[in-house]
């Protein structure tokens, strides 16, 4: 019989909610890369800077975002993202695919 690597299936399932977190995340402030690692991690989202870039880019060449260079007290200067009106009406579309997700999965659990 076939062992079911449980941390897999975790991986994955967190993969595909990610876009949608940095989105979430975006929408209450402008943000740099290691804040949003910052706020992923307090969350228990577990994600290392070589997964978040690519998905940054790929969101910013949607439209999704957006992104200034801003000067730090401490080194370089911060990229920081934000989301734009494009951004808010997806995150606005995913906050309710969620909600759906929730009650669909809520109704195979409790049945």
């Amino acid at each position: 019989m076939e062992t079911i690597n449980v941390d897999n299936i975790k991986a994955q399932m967190r993969k595909g909610i990610l876009e949608y977190c940095i989105l979430s995340i975006l929408s209450k402030e402008d943000a740099y890369v290691s804040a949003i690692i910052s706020e992923l991690k307090d969350s228990e989202m577990i994600v290392v800077e070589g997964t978040l870039y690519p998905l940054l880019t790929r969101q910013k060449n949607q439209g999704l975002l957006s992104y200034r260079w801003e000067e730090s007290t401490q080194g370089p200067p911060r990229k920081y993202y934000a989301i734009t009106e494009k951004g808010r009406a997806v995150l606005n579309e995913l906050d309710n695919v969620w909600i759906d997700l929730v009650k669909v999965i809520d109704n195979i659990r409790n049945k």
